[in-house]
């Protein structure tokens, strides 16, 4: 239920609320922005997203939309020139309430939010290595509420950040359960293990090769296929090239319709050293597809093992291959995985859901504020 005091802010106004972002280059957290804002009610707030930076991925998607864009610098990273774009615009557009969504934004868009006197700063934790790179430790207290994706960073927020827990609000990511659907039928060819994600040390793909590496020769018609970009990819396709495997594993550039890759899978693969909830899982899981992932951060959230999938620890190259080849012997396990994956996405991760949990998140943060 809507409270009556900011049921008389919508009637008078929407909340004018600014998602800030990094860029607008191919990721898990740039995807979740878009479908958070296309589904945030229009008559409750009236959304802009504005990037620090150049890095246009996602554009085409967030026009069909009819999203508001406002790219505050075209420098190729977040620099003095950015953050004096950041100062101009919250001076000059100051909004109701800033949300800061990835690393850098919920270090600079807290502090210069509130040095231009912003009313309310949602901070955001999504990723279990968030809270370090963000210095949660001195910045929490410069957001009125902190919004995580997991159990598992709120956990860590909480014990070793001392943020205090009623400061913090769990909310899961949610997936396209329409656009992201089981193939119409089995894929033809030798079985793909796909490895969606960007191309960043923390996503460890020095680990999962090293995997496919012992895992290879006991599954000679397997194929690895590695889609995204990002910092490492030199250094990745360097890996790549080292491998006996290599005429086995293929690159390809991130992409903002990653469905074709799904539906030519046979399972999907996440190496991760850290993570908070990946949107890449979901949109796996909705789209029929077993999982073998690293137990870390909230992947055992959604990563049911042995049922959903297979979980493995970071950094273990060999329990990592053990996982993966249990899901290529058995195609009949991988199948019901599968659909237990799809049915788990379905019941507990739609986009609608997730976006009425932010509004009233949203909600409860500005009439906080309002309270004298």
């Amino acid at each position: 239920m809507v409270n009556p005091t900011f049921a008389r802010k919508e009637q008078a106004a929407p909340l004018r609320l600014v998602l800030l972002l990094q860029d607008l280059c191919f990721g898990g957290t740039q995807r979740h922005a878009l479908e958070l804002a296309a589904r945030l009610s229009p008559q409750r707030f009236r959304v802009e997203m504005w990037t620090l930076m150049a890095g246009e991925d996602f554009l085409p998607q967030a026009e069909r939309y009819g999203l508001t864009v406002r790219r505050l610098c075209d420098a190729s990273a977040v620099g003095p020139r950015s953050l004096a774009a950041l100062w101009r615009a919250l001076r000059t557009h100051r909004p109701d309430m800033l949300v800061p969504l990835t690393v850098v934004p919920n270090i600079w868009g807290r502090v210069l939010g509130r040095l231009a006197g912003v009313p309310a700063v949602a901070g955001n934790c999504r990723g279990a290595a968030d809270p370090g790179l963000q210095h949660e430790w001195l910045l929490w207290p410069l957001a009125d509420h902190v919004l995580c994706n997991a159990l598992a960073v709120r956990d860590r927020l909480v014990k070793a950040f001392r943020v205090p827990g009623g400061r913090i609000t769990v909310i899961r990511n949610g997936v396209n359960t329409e656009a992201f659907v089981p193939a119409a039928s089995p894929p033809d060819g030798p079985p793909v293990i796909l490895c969606l994600a960007r191309m960043d040390p923390v996503k460890d793909h020095a680990t999962l090769l090293a995997a496919f590496d012992l895992l290879a020769p006991e599954h000679p018609e397997a194929l690895l296929w590695l889609v995204g970009d990002g910092p490492i990819r030199g250094a990745v396709e360097a890996r790549v090239q080292t491998s006996p495997f290599r005429d086995r594993i293929r690159l390809f550039p991130g992409d903002a319709d990653v469905r074709r890759y799904y539906a030519r899978a046979a399972f999907l693969v996440l190496s991760s050293r850290h993570e908070g909830l990946p949107n890449v899982v979901l949109e796996a899981m909705a789209s029929g597809l077993a999982v073998a992932a690293t137990d870390v951060g909230g992947l055992s959230e959604v990563v049911r093992d042995g049922i959903t999938g297979r979980l493995a620890p970071a950094a273990r190259p060999e329990a990592l291959a053990r996982a993966m080849g249990e899901l290529l012997a058995d195609a009949a396990l991988r199948r019901r995985m599968g659909r237990a994956a799809r049915e788990l996405a379905v019941a507990e991760f739609s986009l609608e859901a997730m976006a009425r949990c932010h509004e009233e998140a949203f909600a409860a943060i500005w009439e906080k504020k309002r309270r004298p």
